[in-house]
């Protein structure tokens, strides 16, 4: 338990960062979710769109520090491929 009035605070702060974080995060998986049901579909239209509303979304997740840019460009980078051999 946090015991001096700054901790405290930091307490507060941390509980309200991991709820907006984990919105975030949610959201994230929820537009990745929306490419894969399409890919699983085999509709090519839709999962390109899909990927296309997803991938701006990935990359705030990145600047809002709710993942690593790394972890970022590989998800983006498989969706894409997928999509891609759908299309091919």
């Amino acid at each position: 338990m946090a015991n001096s009035p700054s901790s405290r605070k930091r307490a507060r702060q941390i509980e309200r960062r991991t709820d907006v974080n984990k919105a975030r995060r949610s959201r994230i998986r929820t537009f990745i979710r929306k490419v894969e049901t399409a890919l699983a579909g085999g509709n090519a239209d839709e999962a390109a769109t899909a990927l296309r509303e997803a991938q701006p979304e990935i990359m705030r997740g990145v600047s809002a520090g709710v993942l690593h840019k790394n972890t970022a460009s590989r998800k983006v980078s498989r969706l894409a491929a997928r999509v891609k051999t759908l299309n091919a």
